[in-house]
């Protein structure tokens, strides 16, 4: 009989009232657990959440809180076998890919367990220095952070269910406020098992964390005004978030996360170093998670003269990818998420190919212990566009799988145009071997991108990958990117606090930098 995943909420687990939604194994097509949310009674279980959950955990401190995720990162990391079982079976991953969300996600929870250590035993935070008010300095202003009295509502995304979780869950509770998750469908299997392990443990005070598998019918209508909200998924999800009555009228703080048409730069006269580090990123970038990365490379921007040379090292790249069933050790990239997936890039191939041509085909790679019937499995395939200026289509669409598309640019300006047409992004990546072209360069592609990723060749052994999201920098981006912020180190904790400005005097002051 096939396992029906329990909710978590209201500090129990329950489940669904319905038959629920299957979650399949990409490669072999075969039945795998199931999910179902119907009948939970949402509103009393975020309230159950804001009410007891947050209480309980504002009571701590930071370093007491830093503790419990420093404790959950110890017990999920004894489990790390089991938790890559089912990323092989329900995401078809080949390994590595598993580590970049498993591990990823367990270095991000360690990592904000060391950042809150160091915190202290405070229960707010203060920001900025105090300032006087007037011609005395005895009546001043200080602006402090609190905990927003609330609940963090996740709705995730199918491509890093455990990555994904803990770069969002473990600055909330951080911050003292309780988290409710709701993973995708699809790939929900990781998320719950994690979450109840966690849970099981006692780790946290009951409603500090909560997991909601199935359907997301409900779950913006529970939120209340100092609730938050945190999204991960497409545009047109987005818009209906940002339109939602608890972000429009009840000024539900919310941070989105939206389709992102991501570029690699290559400068002139960058040498072929350079070009070789660029090909190398991009080859890794199309394959890794089988392109199903909201920070893959779409676009590869780069000289004129360079065109044919970046084609046929990157093709060269891409022909080495075998292709197949993740439990083959021979295998260097796995599935798409499923069926619904697969038809997807399908059509958005179809649809960038009548404004470019294809240099390297994925349809030339013959899967690897699968058959082309059941499995979501589809080769890596690298399209070129002579003409940038008119391929609109590749400046627009996002093929959410191993896909991306070369082309020229005349000069410097034509190149960061180029850039620009993508409306902003997550991240870019900038190679070349000049450090003050390199500097000034990422400088004008700052405005436009949340994360701008330098390669020379003095770091080609040491940079952690144009799509590796690292706890120290920013995840976001500006434009079509969502206009969201997440991590940064100490910054991430900023969307879970509320600032209000104290003004006293200066003896009343003192107690804050006191404590």
């Amino acid at each position: 009989m096939i396992e029906l995943l329990l909710n978590h909420l209201g500090g129990e687990w329950l489940a669904g009232s319905g038959a629920g939604t299957a979650l399949v194994d990409p490669v072999l097509g075969t039945e795998l657990v199931r999910v179902d949310a119907t009948g939970l009674d949402l509103p009393a279980g975020f309230a159950f959440a804001r009410e007891q959950g947050g209480a309980a955990l504002r009571a701590l401190t930071y370093r007491e809180r830093a503790a419990m995720l420093g404790s959950a990162a110890k017990l999920l990391q004894a489990n790390r076998d089991r938790y890559y079982e089912i990323a092989t079976a329900n995401s078809g991953t080949v390994k590595n890919d598993s580590a970049v969300d498993i591990d990823g996600g367990l270095f991000t929870l360690g990592y904000y367990a060391k950042l809150g250590d160091g915190l202290g035993d405070r229960r707010f935070l203060l920001d900025g220095e105090a300032a006087r008010l007037g011609k005395d300095a005895l009546f001043q202003s200080q602006h402090v952070l609190v905990p927003t009295r609330g609940v963090a509502l996740f709705i995730n995304a199918f491509n890093f269910p455990s990555w994904g979780l803990w770069e969002k869950a473990a600055p909330a509770l951080l911050s003292g406020v309780p988290v409710i998750v709701k993973p995708a469908t699809a790939t929900a299997w990781l998320t719950q098992v994690m979450v109840k392990d966690v849970v099981d443990a006692g780790i946290f005070p009951p409603g500090a964390l909560s997991v909601v598998c199935g359907s997301s019918a409900g779950l913006m209508d529970a939120l209340q005004t100092f609730d938050v909200v945190s999204f991960t998924g497409s545009a047109q999800t987005a818009a209906i978030i940002r339109s939602h009555p608890a972000v429009a009228q009840r000024s539900v703080r919310v941070n989105i996360e939206a389709d992102s048409v991501n570029s690699a730069l290559l400068l002139p006269a960058a040498g072929n170093e350079s070009l070789d580090l660029l090909a190398k990123e991009v080859a890794r970038e199309m394959t890794v998670k089988s392109g199903q990365k909201c920070t893959a490379i779409r676009r590869v921007l780069v000289p004129e003269a360079l065109y044919e040379q970046a084609a046929q090292a990157i093709s060269a790249r891409l022909a080495k990818t075998t292709v197949g069933n993740p439990r083959n050790e021979a295998v260097r990239m796995g599935a798409l998420v499923n069926r619904e997936q697969l038809a997807s890039v399908r059509e958005g191939l179809d649809y960038l190919m009548q404004q470019a041509l294809v240099l390297h085909d994925g349809a030339a790679h013959a899967l690897v212990d699968a058959d082309p019937a059941v499995a979501c499995c589809v080769g890596p395939t690298l399209l070129g566009a002579r003409d940038a200026d008119a391929a609109d289509r590749v400046h627009d669409t996002e093929v959410f799988g191993p896909v991306a598309t070369l082309l020229p640019y005349r000069d410097h300006a034509h190149a960061l145009a180029l850039l620009r047409r993508g409306q902003g992004s997550l991240v870019a990546s900038l190679y070349g071997s000049d450090p003050q072209a390199l500097a000034a360069t990422a400088i004008h592609m700052a405005d436009s991108h949340g994360r701008v990723h330098v390669i020379s060749p003095d770091v080609a052994a040491l940079h952690t990958g144009h799509g590796n999201v690292m706890p120290q920098s920013l995840h976001g981006g500006p434009g079509r990117a969502g206009g969201g912020e997440e991590l940064g180190g100490a910054r991430a904790l900023g969307f879970y606090h509320r600032r209000s400005a104290v003004q006293a005097s200066t003896a009343v002051l003192a107690h804050y930098s006191a404590t």
